[in-house]
């Protein structure tokens, strides 16, 4: 996605166990609490005991489901998924839940992260091409339940089957006809939590999902924890060997809700602090502290703490528009930020200007917006980034695999500081965001470059595609 300004998460995904309660309606609004992490496509699958019924499509949860929808979504227990395709391309065959009929048992499966052994999982299924993720996962353990038909427990047994040959992220939602189960991989990349219900139970990316259904928080879904829900309660097994937690780091910076907690620390505080450090660590000589909304927004409010310098609100959102229209030429790509953004001049005349941002990916849109700021009248514009230089691909469910793409990989700072046309920049060190999010272990691959598992295939797979 070479003009999206931010780097692209992988999904969101929902699942609810709940006897006697309008589940279809409850999943459709965990959906739309989770509708940051994908916009593309959206889809629901519930069962009734007997009958799992899907429906999903391309679009907003708002334009693919109404009221007709929901009400043929029968059913006691179901699982949702919002989509952003990191990996396969944004078709209707690629939206999720991921379906398959194995006999008189149907399974559908909803993803969020990315496999790094797609190639060697579809060689192993006998698939040409490696296509989804999704589809492939689910393949894998259709064909385990293929030989369990008549197990009882055959969904769990064959997950438990299949889950040891996926390499990399995943945090799954899994169904068939009378069980929900919810996977977390090894290391945890991808946040899964767990909530309860008037007896019954809820699984979702986030707990701002959780909060929307009226759940309550129990606990988050460990790091290679395989949870099972069905008519004798939930129970806990685990499928993988120990391994050191890595939850991506960017769910702090970017991607979370600021309203969700993740590890037990509030998302909007964790920016907070980031922007209170990074004035430590990057003082300016300015007027007044802009932020770059939404996300920049709790990191301007902790560097304008520090620092002492106002806060302002400079920079009015357009909330109805999603990503950068891609238009066919470049003065229409240029124009694609004011549709996102607009200065407010009256604030930012004659001043000197802190303008703080999140993260700098691929650097066009940055570059953008400081010139829209000096157009609008703003004497000097000094940007600083909560967030270590985004110098390295991500394979684990962001959509940056492409280093060449990275501004940070192909710039030092004074380079960039020309680039972008500002008078200084300032990035927060890798250890001042990493005390800032709080304990826990962390995944910093796409800013230091350590990557927690093996991932050359998926680097080959890269080089192949570059060279093919």
């Amino acid at each position: 996605m070479p003009d999206s300004p931010k780097p692209g998460e992988a999904c969101g995904v929902f699942g609810i166990y709940a006897p006697g309660k309008p589940v279809s309606h409850l999943i459709y609004y965990g959906l739309f609490a989770l509708q940051h992490r994908g916009q593309e496509s959206a889809g629901i699958a519930t069962s009734d005991g007997e009958t799992l019924t899907l429906v999903k499509d391309l679009g907003l949860v708002s334009h693919v489901f109404d009221e007709s929808d929901l009400a043929a979504l029968d059913g006691h227990l179901g699982i949702g998924h919002t989509r952003y395709s990191t990996t396969g391309s944004n078709s209707w065959s690629n939206a999720q839940p991921a379906h398959r009929q194995v006999g008189h048992i149907s399974i559908a499966l909803g993803h969020n992260g990315n496999l790094t052994n797609p190639g060697s999982l579809a060689a192993e299924l006998g698939i040409k091409g490696s296509g989804s993720d999704s589809d492939l996962m689910v393949e894998a353990i259709a064909r385990r339940l293929d030989d369990r038909r008549s197990d009882d427990r055959g969904l769990e047994m064959a997950l438990m089957e299949a889950l040891p040959s996926f390499r990399g992220a995943f945090s799954l939602v899994v169904m068939d006809q009378g069980r929900l189960i919810g996977v977390r991989d090894p290391h945890g990349f991808r946040p899964l939590v767990l909530g309860s219900l008037d007896g019954g139970w809820v699984l979702a990316s986030e707990t701002a999902a959780l909060d929307l259904v009226g759940a309550t928080f129990q606990r988050e879904v460990e790091p290679g924890e395989m949870v099972v829900v069905d008519a004798q309660g939930l129970r806990s097994v685990r499928p993988f060997p120990p391994a050191e937690p890595r939850l991506c780091v960017f769910e702090f910076v970017y991607f979370a809700r600021p309203d969700s907690v993740l590890g037990g620390t509030n998302v909007a505080m964790a920016r907070r602090a980031m922007g209170f450090r990074l004035a430590e660590e990057h003082p300016a000589d300015a007027d007044i502290v802009v932020p770059v909304p939404e996300s920049g927004i709790p990191a301007a409010q902790g560097y304008a703490q520090r620092s002492g310098i106002a806060y302002a609100d400079a920079l009015v959102k357009n909330r109805y528009v999603g990503r950068t229209f891609i238009e066919p030429t470049q003065e229409l790509r240029d124009r694609g930020i004011r549709l996102k953004l607009n200065p407010i001049s009256a604030v930012l005349s004659g001043r000197r200007v802190v303008l703080v941002d999140d993260s700098i990916v691929r650097g066009s849109t940055t570059r953008q917006l400081c010139r829209m700021l000096r157009e609008a009248g703003a004497s000097e514009v000094h940007l600083r980034v909560s967030s270590p230089p985004y110098r390295w691909p991500c394979f684990y469910g962001m959509d940056t695999s492409d280093r060449s793409q990275l501004l940070a990989a192909r710039m030092d700072v004074d380079e960039m500081v020309e680039y972008l046309g500002v008078d200084s920049l300032g990035y927060l060190s890798l250890q001042g965001l990493l005390d800032s999010v709080g304990p826990g272990g962390f995944c910093t691959a796409c800013l230091s470059g350590d990557y927690p598992t093996d991932v050359s295939e998926a680097v080959g797979k890269l080089a192949l595609e570059h060279t093919g």
